[in-house]
């Protein structure tokens, strides 16, 4: 479930939670929009979560350059 699922699941929860007013026999429409919330939320932190580890960071500026070019072999 990437960002749009969980952007999504917030949306229809929000929706059945606050918009609808129907009141179904056995089913409580509130609390059914409330779980998809937090569902839609923890999909969003973890996901956001794990895209900020697959994030590189580049060399230190500072590193040593090593030419191939320039270097002397010895056997």
């Amino acid at each position: 479930m990437g960002i749009g699922g969980c952007i999504g699941l917030l949306a229809v929860g929000a929706i059945l939670t606050f918009a609808v007013d129907w009141h179904m026999a056995g089913i409580n429409l509130d609390l059914v929009g409330i779980i998809m919330m937090i569902v839609g939320i923890i999909g969003l932190a973890t996901y956001v979560s794990i895209l900020k580890r697959r994030r590189t960071q580049p060399p230190s500026p500072g590193a040593p350059v090593v030419d191939v070019e320039d270097a002397r072999y010895y056997k």
